[in-house]
């Protein structure tokens, strides 16, 4: 297990009532695993389905493995909207 950063960005920002936190989880996990335990334990279920996620200024697709290391920062990024 790994303690990781999180940071919520606009709407992610607003219904997990932060802009960032700390969560510990497996050092190996898939995208999807990873997203679910965000959605869950920080109530973004308003927007799970447009979240992207980006590990260390990285982007991840949901089918992807990552290998996590303790102080990883992980954004979560809903769809962004305005003109």
């Amino acid at each position: 297990m790994v303690k990781v950063k999180l940071l919520f960005f606009a709407r992610a920002r607003e219904l997990a009532g932060r802009s960032e936190d700390f969560i510990t989880i497996p050092e190996k996990i898939t995208c999807v695993e990873l997203l679910e335990i965000i959605v869950k334990e920080r109530s973004l279920q308003e927007i799970q389905n447009s979240i992207i996620l980006s590990i260390n200024e990285q982007l991840y697709h949901t089918d992807d493995i990552v290998n996590l290391r303790e102080g990883d920062e992980i954004a979560v990024i809903p769809p962004l909207s305005g003109g």
